[in-house]
C-alpha cells in the first residue's frame, strides 16, 4: 500500500493530524490498536483550562477538529480568571468522554482517512529518509511521510502499589518494537511518567459534604466554526483532603512507588501526584479533590487531584479520609505510567525530525502532557507533512502570533526534562494572544492551506470590520464633552453600561464576538501598541537564520557551553539562539560576526555562502 501520510497513533494528536492531511487533499492512513480507540479520554475528561483553552480555539481558527467536539460533547462550561485581565481568561468545559470519542471517531471514519487497526514493529527507510511502516504481521505501509504519535504506549509501563503490568493504556498493550526502531536510528530516548486518579460510583459520594462548582450562566465555546455550546448539563463539586490523608501518605511512604525507587521516569511538576503534593508541601493541611463527572450516560466520577500510583488498599483508605469520599465505591484504581520520550531537541519547528527526513514527532512522544498540546502539534506536523509533499514552504508559527508558536518554539530550544504542559506564563506577548481574538490571528492561515471554508473566514472579517464601524460610532457620540469611546478607555466603564445608554441601532446588534474585540482593543490599546513594537524589535532576530548543519565545535572564539548548547539545540534563527539557556551576549556577537562574513563551518566539512 503507498499512501501520502502514514499516522501512527488515534489519540488528540493522531486525530489532527490525519484530519488536516486528509483535508489538504494527500491520501491519508491512520495506524491505531482499535478504531474504538480514536479520540479517547484516557485522563480527565475535560478540555481547555488555563492557556489550553487558547490552544483550543488556535487548532479551530486552523481548522482543527477539538474545539468543535469539545462543543458538541461538553457537559459543564467555565470561564477561568474572570477576575484578572483579558490576557489570562482561558476557557474550560468538562465533556461526556464517551461521546467525545464517540464524535471523534465518526468524523474519522467518515472522512477520507483509511484507518488500519494494527501496531508499528518498525520504520521503512530509503537514502537515509523514512519510506513508511511495518507493522506487527508483516504488513507494510509506505509513505515518505510518517507521523508518530504514540502518547504513553512506548514502553508503557503501568504502576499501582507493587502492581507493574506493561501496556499503554489500562487494557491495551504497550508499543515496544518502534522504541527500539527509533533508538536504532539513533535517537536519544528518555523516561516520564504521568498518572490518573480513581474513578468512584456518583452515587456513592455524599454530595451534602462537597462544596459545589456551577457552570457559568452563559457558556463561553470554544469553537468559532460551529453554533453555540451544549451547555452546562451537571454540576462539578470540590473536596478537601484532612490531615489523616497526608498522615496516611507519609505514614506508607515506603510502599509508594514514587519513592522507593520503583518509578524512574520524571512526573509533571504542575499537575503532581497526591503523593508529591503531601511530600512536598508538608506545611498544607489540605488539598483540593475536584469531583468531575465523566459522562451523562454513566455514573463515573473523576476525582481531579488525587493522581496516584498507591497500591488499591491505600487508595481505599485515602478515600475514606475525604469528607464525602468516605464510602465512595472505587470503578477503576488510579494508577502512573512509565513512557518513553524523544527529547524534542531532536526536531524542527514543523515537527519533523532533524537527521530522519520525513518523520514527524508529534504530543506525548516529544515531552508534552495535555490533550490540547498534543493536538496542537498534531495539526502542525500534518500541515507541514503535505507542504513537504508539495515541496511547499513550511508553516511555523511564531511566539507572537500563537500559543501554538510558543509551544513550538519552547519544545526545540529548551531542555525537557518533565512532562511540558501550556501556562499563560510562557507566552510573553499574552495580551496579544488571547483566547477571543485566535480567529483574527490564525483564520487567514487555515484559509490558505485550504483548512478552512470561506464563510468562516468571511465571518470572522464581518466581525472586526463591525467592531472597527462600532469603535468610530462611539467615537462621535459625546457626553458632558467627553465621548463614548474615551469613556470606554476608564477600567471602571464596561462597554454594556454604555450600549445601556442612547444609542444607535447600529450598536444594539452587535455580536458577543464584536464588543469583547472592541472593548479590550479600546481599554488595552496603550498596552497593545507597547507591545507591537518590542515585537518588531524581537522578530528582527528571528528573521536571521542559521543553518542547521554549522559546525559550532570549530567556532573556537566561542565558550564551551556555547557551543554545546547550539550543537544539541541546533536552532533555526538568530532569536531561537538567544533563547536557548547557556548562549550568552558574547555567543550571539560570535554567531553575528559570522553572519555578516557570509560563511560558515558546517558539519560536513565546507563553508557555506
Amino acid at each position: 500500500m503507498d499512501v501520502g501520510v502514514v499516522v501512527v497513533g488515534g489519540g488528540h494528536a493522531g486525530v489532527e493530524a490525519c484530519l488536516s492531511s486528509a483535508r489538504m487533499g494527500v491520501s491519508t492512513v491512520l495506524v491505531t490498536v482499535g478504531k474504538n480507540s480514536i479520540g479517547r479520554m484516557s485522563c480527565n475528561p475535560a478540555i481547555g483550562g488555563i492557556a489550553k483553552g487558547q490552544l483550543v480555539r488556535e487548532i479551530d481558527a486552523l481548522g482543527g477538529q477539538m474545539g468543535l467536539t469539545a462543543d458538541a460533547t461538553g457537559i459543564h462550561f467555565r470561564m477561568l480568571n474572570t477576575s484578572k485581565g483579558p490576557a489570562v481568561q482561558s476557557p474550560r468545559c468538562q465533556s461526556d468522554k464517551y461521546a467525545y470519542a464517540e464524535m471523534m471517531q465518526a468524523v474519522i471514519l467518515n472522512s477520507e482517512v483509511q484507518v488500519v487497526e494494527g501496531m508499528v514493529s518498525d520504520l521503512l527507510m530509503k537514502d537515509g529518509g523514512v519510506a513508511g511502516v511495518r507493522l506487527v504481521g508483516g504488513q507494510e505501509i509506505r509513505s515518505s511521510k510518517v507521523i508518530i504519535t504514540t502518547g504513553t504506549f512506548m514502553n508503557g509501563l503501568i504502576h499501582r502499589g507493587s502492581e507493574r503490568v506493561s501496556a499503554g493504556r489500562v487494557d491495551e498493550p504497550p508499543s515496544l518494537d518502534l522504541p527500539l526502531a527509533l533508538k536504532k536510528m539513533g535517537f536519544e530516548t528518555r523516561r516520564l511518567k504521568t498518572g490518573t486518579p480513581p474513578r468512584v460510583r456518583g452515587a456513592s459520594i455524599d454530595h451534602s459534604l462537597l462544596e459545589v462548582q456551577e457552570g457559568d450562566e452563559k457558556p463561553t465555546g470554544f469553537s468559532f466554526l460551529g453554533g453555540a455550546p451544549a451547555g452546562n448539563r451537571v454540576h462539578c463539586h470540590i473536596a478537601w483532603t484532612t490531615p489523616e490523608s497526608h498522615r496516611l501518605i507519609l505514614d506508607n511512604i515506603s510502599e509508594l512507588p514514587l519513592y522507593n525507587g520503583q518509578i524512574e521516569g520524571v512526573g509533571p511538576r504542575y499537575c503532581p501526584s497526591i503523593e508529591d503534593k503531601v511530600c512536598r508541601f508538608k506545611d498544607r493541611e489540605r488539598h483540593q479533590v475536584f469531583i468531575e463527572p465523566e459522562s451523562l450516560t454513566t455514573d463515573e466520577v473523576y476525582l481531579n487531584g488525587i493522581s496516584t500510583s498507591m497500591s488499591p488498599k491505600l487508595q481505599d483508605r485515602l478515600l475514606s479520609s475525604i469528607p464525602g469520599l468516605e464510602k465512595a465505591e472505587v470503578l477503576r484504581y488510579g494508577y502512573a505510567i512509565e513512557y518513553d520520550f524523544v527529547p524534542p531537541h531532536q526536531l524542527r519547528e514543523t515537527m519533523e525530525t532533524i537527521h530522519v527526513p520525513g518523520l514527524y514527532l508529534a504530543g506525548q512522544i516529544n515531552g508534552t502532557t495535555g490533550y490540547e498540546e498534543a493536538a496542537a502539534q498534531g495539526l502542525m506536523a500534518g500541515i507541514n507533512a503535505v507542504l513537504s509533499l508539495r515541496e511547499e514552504e513550511p508553516f511555523v508559527l511564531r511566539r507572537d502570533e500563537a500559543y501554538i508558536g510558543v509551544l513550538m518554539d519552547d519544545l526545540v530550544i529548551k531542555e525537557i526534562t518533565e512532562p511540558y504542559r501550556m501556562f499563560t506564563s510562557r507566552a510573553e506577548h499574552r495580551l496579544l494572544l488571547r483566547h477571543d481574538n485566535a480567529d483574527q490571528r490564525l483564520m487567514g492561515h487555515g484559509k490558505r492551506l485550504g483548512l478552512l471554508a470561506d464563510h468562516h473566514y468571511d465571518a470572522m472579517c464581518q466581525k472586526v470590520q463591525d467592531a472597527e464601524e462600532a469603535k468610530k460610532t462611539l467615537g462621535g457620540i459625546y457626553e458632558e464633552g467627553k465621548s463614548y469611546l474615551d469613556m470606554l478607555k476608564n477600567p471602571r466603564i464596561k462597554l454594556e453600561d454604555i450600549l445601556r445608554k442612547e444609542v444607535p441601532s447600529s450598536l444594539e446588534g452587535l455580536s458577543e464576538g464584536a464588543k469583547r474585540v472592541l472593548e479590550v482593543e479600546v481599554k488595552y490599546e496603550g498596552y497593545l501598541k507597547r507591545e507591537e513594537k518590542r515585537i518588531q524589535r524581537m522578530n528582527r532576530a528571528d528573521d536571521q537564520p542559521l543553518p542547521l548543519n554549522i559546525n559550532y565545535n570549530a567556532l573556537g572564539e566561542m565558550r564551551q557551553e556555547g557551543r554545546e548548547k547550539l550543537s544539541r539545540f541546533r536552532p533555526g534563527t538568530l532569536g531561537q539562539a538567544s533563547r536557548i539557556a547557556g548562549v550568552n551576549p558574547a555567543d550571539l556577537q560570535i554567531l553575528e560576526v559570522y553572519m555578516k562574513r557570509g560563511k560558515w563551518p558546517l558539519l560536513r566539512g565546507e563553508a557555506s555562502s
